[in-house]
């Protein structure tokens, strides 16, 4: 079946860096958009980064800048670089994966997610 896993997560100083990767199994077409979300405790789920299969990009206004994803295809594996980590940045990071080409942020849209990744930022 299909299938988001992340690894990467961990902690870091205010100012540092870590990167997150995500890959997507069971897809037996490549035209998948894939996306990162982060969530605080009490919080929504707000979408950080998407990718789709040609690199189109969408952003979230505020980590534009500090943030970066990439992504392989061959291995339908998409990375989130976050550079100038802040302690706002700690959350619960996930990757979800949809069968469509488009990116999105709209956490509606995306039908398989991860099981999510912790970052731990500290001042």
């Amino acid at each position: 079946g299909r299938q988001v896993r992340e690894s990467g997560g961990g902690s870091a100083q205010a100012g540092g860096s870590l990167r997150l990767s995500c890959t997507a199994s069971g897809y037996t077409s490549g035209d998948i958009c894939m996306a990162w979300f982060r969530q605080i405790p009490g919080k929504a789920r707000e979408g950080v980064a998407a990718m789709d299969v040609d690199g189109r990009t969408s952003y979230a206004a505020s980590m534009k800048g500090r943030f970066s994803v990439s992504r392989d295809n061959s291995k339908n594996t998409l990375y989130l670089q976050m550079s100038n980590l802040e302690p706002e940045d700690t959350a619960t990071y996930y990757c979800a994966a949809r069968p469509f080409p488009q990116t999105t942020l709209d956490r509606d849209r995306y039908n398989y997610w991860g099981q999510g990744t912790q970052v731990t930022v500290s001042s």
